[in-house]
């Protein structure tokens, strides 16, 4: 299944302003990098992948439209899967993204 493109122009409109995003194609769908960790991605299932603090990972999942990413049959702490039901606005895009991002910010530079 391909990644949802008015999803990803939909990101690329909140990041406009963010320096040193670097976009890459991953796991069938579209990640958005900043100094080379990714920070959120366009999941061909669907929705969004968001990468958050790994200690905000349970709180985050008590949320609606929120589920753990699943990777190789296992849970990944840190990282978030958000349904397109909780991305309808652009204030919950944003939101979700910020979080993104901010962690990524967070990383030394690779």
């Amino acid at each position: 299944m391909a990644y949802d493109e008015y999803l990803a122009n939909r990101i690329r409109e909140v990041l406009a302003q963010q320096p040193g995003v670097d976009e890459k194609p991953m796991f069938g769908g579209l990640a958005f990098l900043l100094g080379g960790h990714m920070a959120v991605a366009v999941s061909s299932k669907g929705g969004l992948m968001v990468r958050v603090v790994p200690d905000d990972t349970e709180s985050l999942l008590q949320r609606a439209h929120v589920s753990p990413m699943v990777m190789a049959g296992r849970e990944t702490r840190g990282w978030l899967r958000v349904d397109a039901a909780g991305l309808k606005t652009t204030r919950q895009l944003t939101s979700w993204i910020s979080r993104g991002v901010d962690y990524a910010r967070s990383l030394p530079p690779k």
